[in-house]
């Protein structure tokens, strides 16, 4: 099945590694808009219906011993087909703005990328269970390795989950990974997430302006 999208709804994924700053963003960037009286569907990944909040259940907190990385990357695309069949489809459809929290970039990084089953598989993935569902923008928030450190202290407190929790020449990777999936890509736009949080929302509402101007 697919969704129409033009001159329908819009579909703007937040993606970057852990402790960058995009769950905060996307609730600043769902109020921001809801504000200004879009009607939008704040959702994330893994997650967002019923059957992939299950899913996600068994990817962050897997039984003993863990997922390998193809089983891992499977069970993320089972989800995130059942998320735009049921969820984010029809929400675009309906002529509703989407906010997401990750989506298909997030699994090129970390499953394509830093584990090293290449972009093309991930893909043929998304296009057999998601239909090649791709987001109008993707907001990829970037921030140095000295703060995204800083951060998960706060955050995790020593208690991160299973892939949260990786070694950081994981994460370096996917930080990699997600650099790579921006080159040459004009729908994905980096944000320095560096900064205050309230800062950093003002960079996301100006690399935003033009697409809410069309869409006036």
């Amino acid at each position: 099945m697919t969704y129409p999208q033009v001159g329908k709804g819009f579909f703007i994924a937040l993606e970057g590694g852990e402790g960058t700053g995009k769950t905060t963003q996307a609730g600043l960037l769902v109020e921001a808009l809801r504000g200004a009286g879009q009607d939008v569907v704040h959702t994330r990944e893994p997650g967002g219906t019923e059957g992939a909040e299950a899913i996600r259940k068994l990817l962050l907190d897997p039984p003993a011993g863990g997922w390998g990385i193809r089983a891992e990357a499977l069970l993320f695309a089972a989800a995130r087909a059942d998320h735009v069949d049921k969820l984010i489809g029809p929400a675009l459809a309906a002529g509703k703005w989407v906010v997401c929290d990750r989506f298909i970039d997030s699994s090129r990084a970390y499953q394509g990328h830093a584990g090293s089953l290449g972009d093309e598989l991930i893909r043929q993935l998304h296009l057999a269970g998601s239909t090649g569902l791709r987001p109008d923008v993707t907001l990829l928030f970037d921030v140095s390795d000295v703060n995204v450190a800083e951060r998960l202290m706060s955050r995790d407190r020593g208690r991160s989950d299973a892939i949260g929790g990786r070694d950081p020449a994981f994460h370096a990777r996917v930080r990699e990974g997600f650099r790579n999936l921006a080159d040459g890509d004009d729908s994905v736009i980096i944000i320095d997430g560096n900064g205050a949080p309230e800062l950093v929302h003002r960079s996301v509402m100006a690399a935003l302006k033009p697409f809410l101007e069309e869409r006036d």
